[in-house]
């Protein structure tokens, strides 16, 4: 802060307002409403635990059904399309609402809070900054540090590797602490509790945002191994009998009515009994490692929430716990996938390699996420899950709320309806701040989201959270005065999501009514019975879409827009080194063509060794290197249907040397074969054949580096592997 007085400049280090109240928000990722032991479900959370009896349970709070829309609405307390944010990243484009694009007109609670003397830091998944903009070239606008956060550690994308994730600190690409034990959550609290602990040092008198977003429990379900086997048995019932199991539970706890129903599986679900007893081993395991997954993850929430108390911290810190950005994810399809990657895109590995990688489901050579059934079951007692913005299967998640030194009562539950964006009101109204009608220099939309606090004292306040519309990929509702009205899009399933969806028209959709003060689980449609509340709340529906402007209705996995890219339409692409962290959307476009790489590189007396070109991740993707030794070696994984590895016998030489690779592809459509061949100044090394390619990509998260690697290896070589030879450059050749 500085002052002027007398031509003079005052100083002074920033403070937030007296008595303000440090905040910590805690986003948990695909973890439905039936899932955590404190809302009824089969898995221990002793933070989630620990923070209810602290504080309140939130039993009606909602998300937008998938992940970067609800990270927007709940960063910026407008709905998701106002901010720019209203689909994931990957399926962005350029109508409005969907363009992926935060807007400056919907400032960020850190931007806010920053600004009003806080300290801001943000640990874990973005999700928030378009693919053309996360590369070194920047610009670094949408990236964390360009949204109010003062720092950054963690990933970029929709997922990562969780024992070998593609890191950034601020904007530099950066690899994880050189751990045999590593493992991403752990590592993501301890700089947490690090640096709350440095904060407070330096400054005791200023408070802090604290956003801890870990990207568990989203794909891949990699844990270590003693709390996926602590649930070895739990799951032998299956998904059925779980989610009558789950209800019991929640109606013994008070977080649903005791007349709560459970509604019926989707007819397109199997029955747990209708499997055969090696599927049923597979999913159990699948399941395990999930369940192990959730509860490591809120172990090491628990640790930072103990460090606090430790501190004398936790009292007046607002903490908000929320249990997951959306409903629980059934993208495996209906088997589960111990490579998802594969899955998504057609490329299912059998059930023989299933059974065979049983007991290694979670460890790091696997990519797992677990049946659809099980999606279905963590969200009971509501219909469907993750992207349907229809129903609450896609759109409850459970929310802790703890403030000791402000809210009184301790393990109260709150039945009140409230949505992600009445989190920043909240924050403002504890905080003594207005919301800004300017910020640098931007006119500000209004606040979509109503503060909570006005229910933090009085559990039976009327709700003040009275409208909400949700939509994506075409699923789309409107609450309205306790009616919610349903439409399911039936362009494709939600355990389909990797496949072409169809391109179905708006107008054939069934719209449904239910009553959710009566009705809790939307179990009985009442649009037959109630053409009349029907029509009104449609036509609320529609006055929200036409005031967010997204009428008229598209469904983002259909109405696809070209898009900034890096790479664009070229076919001939150089590179050199440095080229590192570069989004594999942005990077060379390989799948369903023929290419060529060319590295000219030269190596010296010492030789040389390292990486020259890599896409993806061991999980899926290829990597051009030279061996320690200094041979040239070239590996392409294509999920878990074929390894192709080629080598050279010797090492390069001393000097110059063109290093290539050819992928003559089959045609035919995308994900065909290809032939792949090695080669060494023209001289050819080795060659042979991949059954498949991928359709679309080899990762989601994993990137495109030259001269070293960002993220996990893909060959047989150290994760850290610089190359020590002169690289000049690497060319692409697109056929």
């Amino acid at each position: 802060m500085a002052a002027y007085r007398h031509g003079v400049t005052e100083l002074s280090l920033p403070r937030g307002p007296v008595g303000a109240p440090n905040v910590v928000l805690v986003m948990l990722d695909d973890v439905g409403f039936g899932a955590s032991e404190v809302f009824g479900g089969p898995v221990s959370t002793p933070a989630v635990a620990r923070l209810a009896q602290a504080g309140l349970r939130y039993t009606r709070f909602h998300t937008t059904a998938i992940c970067s829309p609800t990270r927007a609405s709940l960063l910026t307390g407008r709905d998701a399309h106002v901010a720019g944010v209203g689909t994931v990243m990957n399926t962005s484009n350029r109508y409005p609402g969907y363009q992926g694009i935060m807007r400056d007109e919907t400032a960020t609670i850190a931007t806010v809070l920053r600004q009003n003397g806080y300290a801001t830091a943000c640990f874990g998944k973005w999700h928030l900054a378009p693919p053309w903009e996360t590369s070194q070239l920047g610009p670094f606008d949408r990236w964390p540090t360009g949204r109010g956060f003062d720092t950054f550690y963690g990933f970029l994308g929709g997922e990562t590797d969780q024992f070998e994730p593609t890191l950034y600190a601020g904007t530099t690409p950066v690899t994880r602490p050189d751990e045999e034990s590593y493992h991403l959550t752990e590592d993501l609290v301890d700089r947490s509790i690090r640096w709350v602990r440095m904060q407070h040092s330096l400054t005791p008198d200023r408070p802090f945002l604290l956003y801890l977003a870990p990207g568990a429990t989203h794909a891949p379900l990699q844990v270590p191994r003693p709390f996926r086997d602590k649930y070895r048995g739990r799951f032998a019932r299956g998904w059925d009998a779980m989610r009558s199991e789950i209800l019991r539970r929640q109606k013994a706890l008070g977080v649903v009515p005791p007349e709560t129903e459970l509604t019926p599986r989707p007819d397109a679900l199997p029955a747990w009994e209708s499997l055969d007893e090696n599927r049923r081993r597979v999913a159990e395991r699948l399941m395990e490692a999930y369940a192990g997954f959730l509860e490591h993850t809120d172990v090491q929430i628990d640790r930072f929430v103990r460090a606090l108390q430790d501190d004398g911290l936790f009292d007046n810190t607002l903490f908000c716990y929320i249990v997951g950005d959306n409903g629980s994810s059934a993208e495996a399809g209906i088997d589960g996938s111990i490579n998802y990657l594969g899955a998504l895109q057609g490329m299912p590995e059998s059930l023989q390699q299933q059974l065979d990688a049983l007991d290694e489901i979670g460890d790091p050579q696997t990519y797992p996420q677990y049946p659809a059934g099980w999606a279905w079951a963590m969200c009971s007692p509501f219909q469907w899950v993750k992207q349907v913005a229809s129903h609450f299967g896609g759109t409850r998640n459970p929310m802790v709320l703890s403030w000791p030194a402000r809210i009184a009562g301790s393990g109260g539950v709150r039945t009140q309806f409230c949505h992600v964006n009445d989190v920043v009101p909240t924050i403002l109204q504890a905080a003594g701040i207005e919301a800004p009608s300017v910020v640098n220099g931007v006119e500000q939309e209004p606040m979509d989201g109503v503060s909570l606090a006005y229910t933090f004292d009085d559990e039976d306040a009327p709700e003040r959270h009275t409208t909400q519309y949700f939509e994506v990929f075409g699923h789309r509702s409107v609450y309205h005065h306790g009616w919610i009205a349903s439409a399911f899009h039936r362009a494709g399933m939600p355990w389909t999501v990797g496949l072409p969806p169809v391109d179905a028209p708006f107008d054939d959709d069934v719209w449904e009514l239910y009553d959710t003060t009566r009705d809790f689980s939307q179990a009985h449609d009442l649009a037959p019975q109630d053409p009349d509340k029907l029509a009104q709340l449609q036509e609320v529906f529609a006055e929200e879409a036409a005031r967010v402007h997204i009428l008229p209705l598209r469904d983002a996995r259909v109405h696809r827009t070209p898009m900034p890219n890096l790479a664009a339409a070229r076919t001939e692409l150089t590179y050199y080194p440095g080229a590192v962290g570069i989004p594999e959307t942005n990077g060379p476009a390989l799948c369903g063509r023929s290419w060529t790489i060319r590295a000219h590189l030269g190596v010296g007396q010492r030789g040389a060794a390292g990486v020259l070109a890599t896409m993806g991740g061991r999980h899926g993707g290829f990597a051009l290197y030279l061996t320690r030794e200094g041979r040239p070696e070239f590996v392409y994984r294509a999920f878990e249907t074929g390894t192709v590895e080629l080598a050279g016998k010797r090492p390069l030489t001393v000097g110059e040397h063109v290093v290539e690779v050819d992928l003559d592809y089959d045609g035919g459509g995308r994900g065909r074969g290809a032939w792949i061949t090695l080669r060494v100044d023209g001289a050819e090394l080795g060659r042979d054949r991949t059954e498949r390619t991928p359709r679309g990509f080899f990762s989601i998260d994993e990137t495109f580096d030259v001269g070293a690697t960002t993220g996990s290896p893909v060959g047989n070589f150290p994760r850290v592997f610089p190359f020590t030879g002169e690289l000049h450059k690497v060319e692409f050749v697109l056929g």
